[in-house]
């Protein structure tokens, strides 16, 4: 029998389980860093190879986080136009004002 994991990270394969700490429940991670969305899984790989479940969420790179300026929470991250060009964006959050450079 396998050693149980002693930490639950998230993993990008579908085709089976996750592989969690005891307790741990499938989305949870021990990395406070990161972020999961759910997806719809390989179904029938993870059948065919004769498991009963399969992993339905992934690691996403994390969204922005607020910082302060002052009284007002900021969130600056990147962007891709429609050109394909990256761009910033800084969007006060209190305000509404956005700025794109």
């Amino acid at each position: 029998m396998a050693a149980q994991p002693k930490q639950t990270r998230l993993d990008k394969d579908n085709t089976k389980p996750s592989t969690t700490a005891p307790g741990d429940g499938p989305a949870d991670t021990t990395d406070p860093t990161e972020q999961a969305s759910t997806v719809g899984g390989d179904k029938k790989a993870a059948a065919e190879a004769g498991y009963l479940t399969v992993n339905a969420v992934e690691p996403v790179d994390p969204q922005p986080v607020a910082e302060r300026e002052g009284e007002d929470r900021i969130e600056t991250y990147e962007a891709v136009r429609p050109d394909g060009s990256k761009v910033t964006v800084k969007h006060n959050l209190d305000t509404g004002e956005t700025s794109v450079s």
